[in-house]
C-alpha cells in the first residue's frame, strides 16, 4: 500500500468517528433508584457522549433498549456512553436495578 494511500484511509476513519472533548455532553446521576433528570434532551442529527454517575451505595445499569445500550456502573464511579447521531424523537432508559420505581426511569429527547 502506497503511503499517500495509508494516509488517506487513515484520514476517513478519523473523520468518520465524532470526537468528544470529556465533560462536554449531558451528565444524568443514578443514586439508589433515582435518575436526575429524567429527561435528556440532546440535539438530533449530533453525535453526544452522554456521561452516567452512579452515586449510590451498589452498582446501577443504564439500559435503553430502544438504543441498544446496556452499561453497568459501579458505585461511586461514572461512564460515559457515546450515543450516534439520534433522529428527533423519544428513546426511553432505564436504571435497571430499579426500572421498577417511576424514579428509575428517563427518557433521552433528541430534537
Amino acid at each position: 500500500m502506497s503511503r499517500m494511500f495509508q494516509f488517506a484511509a487513515a484520514v476517513v476513519v478519523v473523520m468518520a468517528h465524532p470526537v468528544f472533548a470529556a465533560g462536554t455532553g449531558p451528565v444524568v446521576t443514578f443514586k439508589d433508584g433515582v435518575i436526575s433528570p429524567q429527561v435528556i434532551e440532546v440535539p438530533a442529527g449530533q453525535a453526544v457522549r452522554l456521561t452516567v454517575k452512579n452515586e449510590g451505595k451498589g452498582p446501577a445499569e443504564f439500559e435503553s433498549k430502544r438504543l441498544h445500550i446496556e452499561q453497568v456502573i459501579a458505585a461511586g464511579t461514572s461512564a460515559e456512553i457515546e450515543l450516534r447521531a439520534l433522529p428527533a424523537g423519544h428513546y426511553p432508559f432505564v436504571e435497571e436495578f430499579h426500572e421498577n420505581l417511576a424514579t428509575g426511569r428517563g427518557e433521552i429527547v433528541a430534537k
